[in-house]
């Protein structure tokens, strides 16, 4: 498919075209119709989620916790494991990190999974 050149496009218009003029991109929109065949769509997070650590490392753990802390999800079932260092890492990080002003409050459910309630996204 040709990629259309401002010339091209002047030559189609029929007059002097400027490529950075915001009139001309709104009334190119307006004709090709793209505001309905490009839809604006809206990601909406899950309001719960459950995160599973397990055979994750370290740092491959904080990413994806603070991940989920950055959605928009307002409460997970993180599993850290009842044994092994990440579920040691996770208090640690929810209590005295970066992680922890997204949280709003954090309990243990059982020995390896931890509930979480996270603050409402500022997105």
């Amino acid at each position: 498919m040709k990629q259309l050149t401002d010339k091209d496009i002047a030559e189609m218009i029929g007059d002097e075209f400027h490529g950075d003029n915001i009139n001309t991109r709104r009334a190119v929109r307006s004709e090709l119709h793209l505001s309905t065949r490009i839809p604006h769509t809206r990601h909406t997070p899950p309001m719960h989620a459950t995160l599973d650590l397990h055979q994750l490392t370290e740092e491959q753990a904080w990413n994806a916790i603070m991940e989920l802390a950055q959605s928009g999800t307002r409460t997970a079932n993180i599993i850290t494991g009842a044994s092994g260092i990440l579920k040691i890492k996770f208090q640690q990080w929810a209590r005295d990190s970066l992680l922890s002003p997204y949280i709003i409050s954090w309990v243990p459910i059982n020995n390896g999974s931890f509930s979480v309630r996270f603050k409402k996204s500022q997105n």
